[in-house]
């Protein structure tokens, strides 16, 4: 049957975005919060960028499956994505795990996630189920991609980014035809197949898929009755589709949204330290790859209500003073010096404290004669007058978390192990 477009596919769709991953390698960042819980840019969380994604590209209905340390994630989704209006058709659904069709407390996979709230996803009715990771940075429209879905008549479309080959080792990889229909898929290859035509480059899942609802269901149904799944996308549901269906790969350069400010398709996996770093330093630049002031497509998140930031003292050395830097709300720069460096909402920074490339999570107090140099501190932290950072390598590996690339993590529970 042709597809009637009197109206937008989102306003059929629902979002299922998979929020329950704790991402390890971000280390203490996510001791206690999940990885998509994790500050970003200033003000946001990661998630907010693909619940924003949802959201600007006019879905609805959206459904967010928690599990790992999730109290931090469900407090901001309560505060911050709380507007939806069920007489308008519109619902926001936090789904923890919670036996609902399971003896076993746990999300056994991603798969299980969406399987476990089949009757939530039913109830709501709706035609297509984009299914969405929680824990990337990129702005992308989904509309564009259930357009291409309907269009092609695939059982699942398939997120893609297209990476140079050998980069691909660490991803998903699709093995496409002329067409862009998958005719296999990759988990990690070490000799990652090329793109047809574009033999350097390998199409790279971004963990986004496009169902109609229905056959999701039938696909999840079928999953877990199979005693030797591992109740995964990944792993399970999309090898079965390509090898028994019809699965096509949607390319990120179709979707993307980009500013007149922004001249690559940007996605950033924040996983480790160092990207994670990398990522928000980048925003200090004076054109990022990524634009946060686009209005057009705009960052959702809990909005809270602080005064503006302040920068006081005009003595020699004494100065307070931001270069190249984002800094938030409720922040006060007394007499400090801030180069390079983001601090989110409600930091102190005290007289002749000097930070350069420092992302500084919130309500962080930093004391007099601080010297912190590419580090990222979380939040609440107080740091003892004097404290250095950034200048010695083998001093700072002993007290704090220091990354392969020369950045350190400092936690409160570090700070308090100093013999200073």
């Amino acid at each position: 049957m042709e597809q009637k477009r009197n109206q937008p596919l989102a306003r059929d769709a629902m979002a299922y975005v998979l929020a329950g991953g704790r991402g390890s390698r971000l280390k203490e960042l996510t001791d206690r919060r999940a990885k998509p819980a994790v500050y970003f840019g200033g003000k946001a969380r990661i998630i907010d960028f693909a619940l924003s994604n949802a959201l600007n590209s006019g879905i609805r209905r959206i459904g967010v499956a928690t599990q790992y340390k999730a109290h931090s994630l469900i407090r901001h989704l309560q505060r911050g994505w709380n507007f939806f209006r069920p007489e308008r058709n519109e619902s926001f659904d936090i789904l923890p795990a919670s036996q609902r069709v399971s003896e076993t407390q746990w999300y056994e996979g991603t798969a299980d996630a969406v399987y476990q709230n089949i009757d939530i996803i039913e109830d709501y009715g709706v035609e297509y189920m984009v299914i969405l990771a929680g824990d990337h940075i990129y702005k992308m429209d989904y509309e564009l991609m259930l357009q291409q879905h309907v269009d092609s008549g695939a059982e699942v479309t398939i997120g893609c980014l297209e990476v140079p080959r050998m980069e691909a080792t660490g991803f998903g990889v699709m093995h496409v035809d002329e067409k862009d229909q998958i005719i296999d898929f990759v988990e990690k290859p070490a000799d990652p197949p090329g793109i047809p035509g574009n033999p350097d480059f390998a199409l790279a899942s971004m963990g986004i898929y496009v169902f109609h609802t229905k056959f999701l269901m039938e696909m999840l149904r079928r999953d877990a009755e199979d005693p030797n799944s591992s109740r995964d996308f990944g792993k399970d549901i999309i090898p079965y589709i390509v090898k028994n269906g019809k699965a096509v790969a949607h390319r990120f350069t179709a979707s993307c949204v980009r500013s007149d400010f922004e001249r690559e398709a940007y996605w950033r996996d924040v996983g480790t330290v160092d990207a994670y770093w990398q990522a928000n330093i980048d925003l200090t630049d004076i054109t990022p790859e990524l634009d946060i002031y686009d209005s057009s497509w705009p960052i959702w998140t809990f909005a809270e209500i602080k005064p503006p930031a302040k920068f006081v003292h005009d003595d020699e050395n004494r100065r307070g003073s931001a270069i190249s830097s984002l800094v938030s709300g409720d922040c006060i720069i007394s007499g400090s010096t801030l180069h390079r460096s983001l601090l989110f909402t409600g930091v102190r920074a005290n007289s002749y404290a000097r930070l350069e490339g420092a992302v500084v999570l919130p309500d962080v107090l930093i004391g007099r004669r601080a010297q912190l140099r590419n580090v990222v501190i979380d939040r609440g932290v107080v740091i003892p007058e004097g404290l250095v950072v950034g200048e010695d390598p083998e001093l700072d590996a002993k007290r704090f978390r220091r990354s392969g690339n020369g950045i350190c993590l400092i936690t409160q529970a570090m700070i308090d192990k100093l013999e200073l």
